[in-house]
């Protein structure tokens, strides 16, 4: 996290309830968002992003040890976020004034669309191949350009939406070796509306950041997450001690997973982040390696190409950086640094 910044003779920052109001006076968009993030910032933002998908990958291979050892999807998410709500409410306790909400609706909306991104996913592991799950669960950065389009007017630019459409290809052949074979059934269903309610997420996410800071959008995940997932708790549980560790792995790779991705998303449009999260299946495959599971050349192939897309949309897939001046951002209400 950042340090707080030097005392200047400038003003003080707009408090969060005059960001909160700004954010709504007449005239103003729906959705509000940061100025164009600088190079450095975007670079830290990239490294989160990546640090997050190693996690998420992590997290996809021990919901499957979890559901092998006799725990269904909806007890792996009852416990994920659990821990996550744990885990956050002791970092608020630890940094009194670290919870901060402005944007209270839009949280709602983080944590309810993403809860239900989370838990769908899961269930459709239940029924259907990894793979095949993980790959429509994977269409979300579909959903999410589209949605910011409309909500946030983040255009993708050419060199993006090709680095886009290379990654996803790559990620197609990591999932089975280029011969993954999509049904038609429930699994499949609740993959795919996991895939759009994941993408209304992180729209949500993208537009919280520039005014509530990443552990309180958090902590609205994690409470969304223990509501959609709380009925699951009224089932018989398993006593195998495997489940239960696989289980709360997941809850803490998902909680250090959760915690960068959202304080990427301060610095990086949602067409960009959503690239750098096409390493997420890409590192779930790796990390299934070592469950035994081979390795062939167009695996091997699908990495490059899926790494190949992720360097060239950042390279060149972004808009050039507008020179934004201190005096602006505050003018604008745009926190300068935030724990």
């Amino acid at each position: 996290m950042a340090n707080p910044v030097e005392p200047s003779p400038l003003p003080s920052p707009p408090t969060a309830a005059s960001r909160e109001e700004r954010a709504h006076r007449p005239g103003a968009p729906v959705l509000t968002l940061h100025a164009v993030a600088s190079e450095a910032q975007r670079a830290r933002a990239r490294g989160f992003v990546f640090g997050s998908s190693v996690f998420f990958g992590l997290s996809a291979v021990l919901v499957r040890l979890a559901t092998r050892a006799g725990m269904n999807g909806g007890q792996v998410t009852l416990v994920r976020f659990s821990f996550g709500l744990a885990a956050i409410l002791g970092l608020f306790a630890a940094r009194t004034g670290t919870f901060r909400p402005v944007r209270r609706w839009l949280l709602v909306s983080r944590g309810l669309f993403g809860a239900i991104a989370a838990l769908l996913y899961f269930l459709a592991i239940e029924r259907i191949p990894a793979g095949e799950a993980t790959l429509l669960n994977n269409t979300f950065p579909i959903w999410a350009v589209l949605l910011s389009l409309v909500l946030l007017d983040e255009r993708p630019t050419i060199h993006l939406g090709i680095a886009l459409a290379v990654a996803t290809a790559g990620v197609f052949l990591v999932l089975g070796g280029g011969s993954v074979r999509l049904g038609l059934g429930t699994g499949e269903l609740l993959a795919v509306v996991s895939a759009i309610t994941g993408g209304a997420a992180v729209t949500s996410m993208r537009a919280l950041r520039a005014t509530d800071n990443a552990p309180t959008i958090f902590f609205a995940f994690t409470v969304g997450g223990v509501l959609v997932s709380l009925p699951y708790a009224a089932g018989a549980w398993p006593s195998s001690p495997v489940a239960w560790a696989a289980a709360l792995g997941v809850g803490v790779a998902a909680f250090a997973a959760q915690l960068l991705m959202t304080e990427a998303y301060g610095a990086l449009s949602v067409p960009e982040a959503a690239l750098w999260q096409q390493l997420t299946p890409i590192a779930s495959y790796l990390w299934a390696l070592t469950l035994g599971e081979s390795i062939g050349w167009l695996t091997v192939a699908g990495v490059l190409l899926g790494v190949a897309g992720v360097v060239y949309g950042s390279v060149l897939g972004h808009r050039p950086a507008q020179p934004h001046s201190r005096h602006a951002e505050m003018a604008e209400g745009i926190p300068l640094e935030e724990p």
